[in-house]
Order: C-alpha cells, then sequence, then structure tokens
C-alpha cells in the first residue's frame, strides 16, 4: 500500500476519534475497511457537525486499486491502542453520570464570556448548577443529582443534546 494511503488512512483514523465515532464502515469495490474503537460512552450521531474537516474522509474514499487485504492490516494496528485503555473502562463506569434531562443546547457557562459553571477536578454538592440546556429559547439550568468531583465533561459547549445523553461524569464522594 502507497505511503500516502496509509497517511490518509491514519488521518481518517484520528479523525473518528477527535469526533468520537464508535464504528466506521467503508465497502466499495477495492477497498473493505471496518474500524471499531472501544469506547465507554456512544453518544448518537445523527448528522456531522458543519465544522468537521471530512478532508481526510474524503481522501480515503477516492483511493482507488487497494485490494482489501492491504487495507486491512493497517486498520488492524490502530485498534490495539483503545485495546490497551480498554482496562480503564470499568472505573470510568463507576463514575455517576449526569444526563440531559431534555432536548436542547448545551451551554457550560451562563453567558458567553462567562466562566464556566463547572470544570473537571472541581468538587460540587448535590443541586448545584452545573450547566445549561437551552430550548425552546428557555435557559433550563441543570443541577448535579449527586455530589462529588467532576471527571469530565462529556459534551462540548454549543452541542445540541438529546434527552438522557450523558453531560457529565463524577465520582461520587
Amino acid at each position: 500500500m502507497e505511503s500516502t494511503k496509509i497517511e490518509n488512512l491514519k488521518e481518517l483514523i484520528a479523525f473518528l476519534k477527535e469526533n468520537d465515532v464508535a464504528e466506521f464502515d467503508l465497502d466499495r469495490e477495492d477497498v473493505k475497511i471496518r474500524l471499531k474503537f472501544a469506547s465507554a460512552v456512544v453518544q448518537p450521531v445523527t448528522q456531522p457537525s458543519a465544522g468537521l474537516d471530512m478532508a481526510a474522509l474524503a481522501r480515503l474514499m477516492t483511493m482507488s486499486s487497494a485490494p482489501a487485504a492491504n487495507v486491512a492490516a493497517p486498520a488492524a494496528a490502530p485498534p490495539s491502542a483503545p485495546v490497551a485503555t480498554v482496562p480503564a473502562a470499568p472505573a470510568e463506569e463507576q463514575h455517576h453520570i449526569v444526563k440531559s434531562p431534555i432536548v436542547g443546547t448545551f451551554y457550560a457557562s451562563p453567558a458567553p464570556g462567562s466562566p464556566a459553571f463547572v470544570a473537571v477536578g472541581d468538587r460540587i454538592t448535590q443541586g448545584q448548577i452545573i450547566c445549561i440546556v437551552e430550548a425552546m429559547k428557555l435557559m433550563n439550568e441543570i443541577e448535579s443529582d449527586a455530589a462529588g468531583e467532576i471527571v469530565k465533561c462529556l459534551v462540548t459547549n454549543g452541542q445540541p443534546v438529546e434527552y438522557g445523553q450523558p453531560l457529565f461524569a463524577i465520582r461520587t464522594v
């Protein structure tokens, strides 16, 4: 396989990991790729965000005359990295997950330019406001339903969220 095609494949894998894509399939006449990443939280994806750079995917889609066997070998190496992190996943499962009670847009701060309600590492109390979910022009303050330490924010500011979608992981006390 040509080095440019390998680089394109590496870019695609990095793109998929950055955007938390759990699985990816590409099946063309001359190329067959199936990537599956280990992930503690799988978020449904309805459509790609307009800001995403799809260049790596477009370059890979234009690959030609690459036998499927040659493509499968490089794809097998990168998934070994998540396998090394799989033992860490059960620890994350023990964290309390705060989920969105409504469909809307996630905001980490009360106003643009203001500091976020909480950050990773902050200790919080039950009932403390941790974010806002805007729905139909109403700003809904979301309170923590557990006390503890913020371990991870699972969404980005301005991201649309679904009902029941995980927002934060909290290490409870």
